[in-house]
This record gives C-alpha cells, sequence and structure tokens, in this order.
C-alpha cells in the first residue's frame, strides 16, 4: 500500500528489501525518512507490503502538485522511489505513451515506472540526468537499484540475512537495526590520505555504495544479486577534427546542457565564483534566461587569500555587459571558523570525510536556498578538461628523471627538507610537494602527490584497534583501476583516474551533502553524458595545450568570459584550517583529538597525535591536513559509539 503526504510545493530514497514481513519494517521506513528530511522538506511517502518497505523524501522542482512518491503504474504492479533528475524525461514520455501507457503526472520518476515496464533493467541506459532509484516489480519479485553515470546521486546498501536495506545517506541506514558497524582498516588508512572513503566500499565493513555507472538487481525468491556496469567512458577513440571546429562542437554541447538544466518549475540560479567553469555556465544560464532575471550566488571571506569576490563581481559585470543586462549577482561574506558547522557538515557525512571546502560549499548552498530551490555549477570540468596543476607537476616531473632512480630520489627528497612547510597555498608547499613526487618511483608519483598521511605517520598514529590498517598500501587503490582505464597517454589516464576516484569520491558528495543540508538541488552541466563522452574524444593538446589547463573549453567561450577571469591561476574553494586549529578552534579541536573516541577507542595513539599538533602549533610545521583528517574521525567516532 502506498501513502504519500505531499506538500505545498531533490529527495531522499530508503528500503527494506525482502524484510520477511518483520512486523517493525513500517516503523523503521517511517525513520529512515525522517532522518532525511532535509533532503525532501516538501513532501513524505512510503510502500509497504509483506516484503518490500519503501520510503521517500521529496523535495519539489517537477510538477509540484502531483509527483508524490512512491509511485507506480496503472495496476500498481510496479513501484519507484526516485532521488535526482531526468533531463530527458518529456521525450520518453511521448514515445512511453506513444506505446499506449497511461500518466498520471508530469513527474520524471513516473517516466522511470512505465520505461521498466518496457525494457526491464536496461531502462537505466535510457535515462539522462542525475538520479538513485529502486524499481520493484511485483510480478517478477524483483527490485532494481540504478545510479547515475557518474555518481552525482548517492546511493548506499548493504545485504544482512537476506535482506537487502539501501538509502540516500547513512543517518538513514543507521536506522535499521541490522547496520553493520565494524571499521574497514583498509577504508580508515584511504580516508588518512585521500580525505575521503573511496567507493564501493564505506568506512564499515559490508556497507557499500553503489558506483556510478552501475545498477544492481536483487531476487526475492532466491536472495541473490547482481551488479553490473551499464555505461563506461571510453578515452581510447579520438577525434580527428580540427581544434576550431571542436571548440564550436563543444560550446554546442555545453550551451544544449546548461539549458536542459535550467528546467524546472521553481526558481533556478548558478553558483558564481568568478573561475572558469562557473563563469561559463552562469553565462550561458543568463543567455539563455534572457530577457529574464538570473540569479548568481557569490560568497566571500574577510581573509583576502580565500576571498574570490573581486573575479566573482568582473565576471558578473562582463556577462550583463554581452547580454544587455539581468544577471544578478547576489553576494554574501561568510564566516567558516563557526565550529557547530563543523559538527554538522560531519553529522550529515555520515562517514569520515575531510574535505574542507564542504564548510563554504554549504555557506554557499544555505545563502542561495534561500530564494532559490536549483543551482547550477561547474563541477567536473577540472576532471574532463585537465585542470588540476597536478597533471602538469607529473609531466614536469618526468622530465626532470634525467638521472637513474637510484640517484634522483635521495636528490630530490634531499631538495623537499630544505624547501619551508609553509602551507598548501604557500609557493614553497607546493614545491615541496612537487619534489617529494619527483623523488618517488614513477609509477607512485601522482599517488604521491594526493596522498596526505604517509605510510610511516599512519603506522605511528594506529592504535591496537585498527592495526591492520597499517598494512594497507593506499596507493593499491589507484594501481587496482590502472588495467580498466583507456587513455593512451600517461597524463590523460590520470584525468580518466580521477573521473573514477577523486570526483564520485570526494566533489560529488561534497557538492550533494552541502546542498542537500540546505533542501537545494545542484545541477552541473559539465557532467552531462554527451560533453563527457566528446570530451574523452579530444586529444590531449586540446585540453592541456602546453602549460594551459583547460585549453579548448577557454577557447569556445572566449567572447563570454573575460581574459583575466580565464587566465588567472586556479584557487579553489577553501578555508585557512591551518589557522583555525591554532586560533579560532584550538581549544575544541584539542578536546575532540585527545579526549574523546580517537583515542579512548583505541584506535589511535596519543603520542603520535600529540607529536604532530605540537609542531604544528608551534608553526614549525604544517600538520593542517592530517589534523583535520583526524579531528573529523572523532566527531564521526563520538556520533557513532
Amino acid at each position: 500500500m502506498i501513502h504519500q503526504k505531499v506538500g505545498v510545493a531533490m529527495c531522499g530514497i530508503a528500503g527494506i528489501i525482502n524484510h520477511h514481513a518483520d512486523p517493525a519494517a513500517g516503523e523503521i521506513i517511517a525513520a529512515m525518512n525522517e532522518c532525511q528530511i532535509h533532503r525532501g522538506p516538501d513532501g513524505a511517502g512510503t510502500y509497504l507490503d509483506n516484503d518490500v518497505a519503501l520510503g521517500h523524501r521529496r523535495l519539489s522542482i517537477i510538477d509540484l502538485e502531483k509527483g508524490g512518491q512512491p509511485i507506480s503504474n496503472e495496476d500498481g504492479s510496479v513501484i519507484a522511489v526516485f532521488n535526482g533528475e531526468i533531463y530527458n524525461y518529456r521525450k520518453l514520455r511521448e514515445e512511453l505513451l506513444g506505446r499506449g501507457h497511461k500518466f498520471r503526472s508530469e513527474s520524471d520518476t513516473e517516466v522511470i515506472v512505465h520505461l521498466y515496464e518496457e525494457l526491464g533493467g536496461e531502462c537505466v541506459q535510457m535515462l539522462e540526468g542525475m538520479f538513485a532509484f529502486a524499481v520493484y516489480s511485483r510480478k517478477s519479485r524483483r527490485v532494481l537499484l540504478g545510479r547515475d553515470r557518474m555518481g552525482q546521486k548517492p546511493l548506499l546498501y548493504f545485504m544482512a540475512g537476506g535482506t537487502l536495506v539501501f538509502a540516500s545517506e547513512f543517518p538513514a541506514l543507521k536506522c535499521h537495526p541490522a547496520m553493520p558497524s565494524e571499521l574497514d582498516a583498509n577504508a580508515v588508512s584511504d580516508y588518512l590520505s585521500f580525505q575521503y572513503v573511496p567507493g564501493p566500499g564505506t568506512i564499515y565493513r559490508n556497507v557499500h555504495k553503489l558506483a556510478p555507472g552501475h545498477q544492481l538487481e536483487f531476487r526475492l525468491n532466491d536472495g541473490t544479486t547482481s551488479i553490473r556496469s551499464y555505461w563506461r567512458l571510453d578515452y581510447s577513440l579520438k577525434l580527428t577534427e580540427p581544434f576550431d571546429e571542436a571548440a564550436r562542437e563543444l560550446r554546442r554541447l555545453v550551451e544544449k546542457s546548461v539549458e536542459r538544466r535550467l528546467a524546472a518549475d521553481v526558481p533556478v540560479g548558478t553558483f558564481l565564483s568568478g573561475g572558469l567553469d562557473s563563469t561559463i555556465v552562469t553565462a550561458v544560464a543568463a543567455e539563455k534566461t534572457h530577457p529574464g532575471k538570473l540569479n548568481a550566488y557569490t560568497i566571500g571571506f574577510s581573509d583576502a587569500t580565500y576571498d574570490e569576490r573581486p573575479y566573482a563581481t568582473r565576471a558578473a559585470e562582463a556577462i550583463n555587459r554581452r547580454i544587455g543586462g539581468g544577471l544578478v549577482q547576489r553576494e554574501a561574506v561568510v564566516d567558516a571558523e563557526d565550529f557547530s558547522l563543523v559538527e554538522k557538515m560531519a553529522a550529515h557525512c555520515g562517514e569520515p570525510y575531510a574535505d574542507a571546502s564542504i564548510l563554504p560549499t554549504a555557506l554557499l548552498s544555505k545563502f542561495a536556498a534561500s530564494e532559490i530551490k536549483v543551482a547550477l555549477s561547474g563541477d567536473g570540468a577540472d576532471e574532463i578538461f585537465c585542470g588540476y596543476e597536478r597533471y602538469l607537476a607529473v609531466r614536469y616531473a618526468s622530465r626532470l628523471a634525467l638521472l637513474p632512480e637510484t640517484l634522483s630520489a635521495p636528490l630530490f627528497k634531499l631538495l623537499a627538507s630544505f624547501v619551508p612547510d609553509g602551507g598548501e597555498r604557500t609557493r614553497s608547499g607546493r614545491l615541496r610537494r612537487f619534489l617529494r613526487a619527483a623523488a618517488a618511483p614513477a609509477d607512485r608519483r601522482y599517488y604521491t602527490l594526493l596522498n596526505r598521511c604517509d605510510a610511516s605517520l599512519k603506522s605511528s598514529l594506529f592504535g591496537e584497534r585498527l592495526r591492520d590498517a597499517a598494512k594497507r598500501d593506499s596507493a593499491e587503490l589507484f594501481e587496482s583501476l590502472q588495467w580498466s582505464l583507456t587513455g593512451a597517454d600517461r597524463i590523460e589516464r590520470l584525468s580518466e583516474l580521477d573521473l573514477h576516484t577523486y570526483l564520485p569520491g570526494d566533489i560529488l558528495p561534497k557538492v550533494d551533502i552541502a546542498s542537500m543540508a540546505s533542501s537545494l538541488e545542484v545541477r552541473s552541466p559539465f557532467l552531462d553524458r554527451e560533453v563527457l563522452e566528446f570530451a574523452a574524444r579530444l586529444p590531449l593538446s586540446y585540453k592541456l595545450h602546453g602549460s594551459r589547463r583547460k585549453h579548448i573549453l577557454a577557447e569556445a567561450f572566449r567572447d563570454l568570459v573575460p581574459h583575466e577571469i580565464s587566465a588567472r591561476p586556479k584557487k579553489g574553494f577553501g578555508v585557512p584550517v591551518a589557522s583555525y586549529l591554532r586560533k579560532e578552534w584550538h581549544n575544541l579541536a584539542e578536546q575532540a583529538l585527545f579526549e574523546g573516541q580517537l583515542v579512548r577507542s583505541g584506535c589511535f595513539q596519543a603520542p603520535a597525535i600529540r607529536k604532530i599538533w605540537s609542531e604544528h602549533q608551534s608553526g614549525r610545521r604544517d600538520h593542517s591536513y592530517q589534523l583535520w583528517s583526524l579531528l573529523l574521525f572523532s566527531l564521526f567516532l563520538d556520533r557513532n559509539r
């Protein structure tokens, strides 16, 4: 039976499959729903029978009055819950109507129900968008879970005694009494290296993330599960078109993608940082919206090192000159030093996550959510168009490797030891990391650039409870993926690697969690399938031209983006964690690190933490990455003991 409560107006989903007529299933699915209310404050719905319980929280974007979930087909034999947006649903709907299907709403979710009737598990390949969903067929007694191609929308699950439990977020999963609680030692080690837990694993043993571009089918009759990939980027085939033609086609595809993502029955705006990617998205959106108004949201900080407002203002002014007005820049100065925000985001993450840019992302989302329900962002462009400085760093390090490794490794290590540890955003800090990477073996240079906690420090930090974590070489994550990479060029393979690790493991969860905490949906035009597949076919020289990163993207939109924007170095969206740990957060951080479960649980050793804490406080070393990771792990343990 389906129960819906639709409010006046991106969602959270949950399910318990094959619950064996558990009388508590209804209460559990309701609790799972309630844990995700921030993801969908506009409505709630559940479906419950003797085998299956489904839950849904709704943030209304399309069909405000009739788009409640769970939703079924005409005879109630196929039921679905869905989180996300399907951008081609109108076209699919028309095709399904032509085949005799009947619709009760204008929602994209109902399209999935009828598409499943037509194609079964093959329906996932037809969907263009960002999504996580579950479809239950009462006739075949099968449940299909699907996740979008890049992993923009989360989907977590575990198996227990023949029962499948899934949800959008960890707090919802934890409402189920069978939720595993044992920590995965390898995941802890990887977390310290990368500051996030790489998928498809999680911080908990036997709890998983459905991988991007994958679908899972669960058969209730025998309790078996199968997982398969339905899509993967291919870098092996390259275009032969001249650069100018490729740039024009790229622009057409990006403009088409932006226009698709402007469709909504609620106010839509953009994030504008003053960088190349957000400026392109905002400029195209403003053109497509003109002569109407479009709000672009910018936040700034009192610390000029992290403040990008001047660039955002110049970008907005240039866009308005180009289109004749209509873009409204909404600007706010925010304070990221409030430690309660750290605690709030740690709770929403549900597992340790230590990319500090989640704090300004949350503040930006909260600011935008006061006026709009949907925001367009520039996420994904750095990975698909080679925008990170580290790609050049690996190239340059390879060119320096003229001496035998037995000589070059100790030489570069020695040089690195003479460079002051001035912090990540300083020239000395970047040079120090580059020299360390240059000292590493060729196949470990990229890992060395990204690794935030080396093996010797890990060994000193881990306590008895995590003694097995010290055995983990986190570089194995990259090594395990090498066989599946399709690019021929060594640097392009790093970009492809980031699409399988950093983007779905760090960037996209950050955006989803930070925005949904304020009930805001964020859409990323650069992650459109057509844009992705076209970018993969571009020759590397079109993307990385000499030392210029994202070359073709900048050239494709050079009439829309001021040169000072396209030419300026990438700044990143950060906060001064190193300073906060020494000043504003000092007492709270010290208390969490040494008096909380981090040490008491036996996971980490106080003397090793005290050593790097003291060095950081003295200013002799910058241990902010390691201390920040430990602090977030401590908050996680304190909340989940």
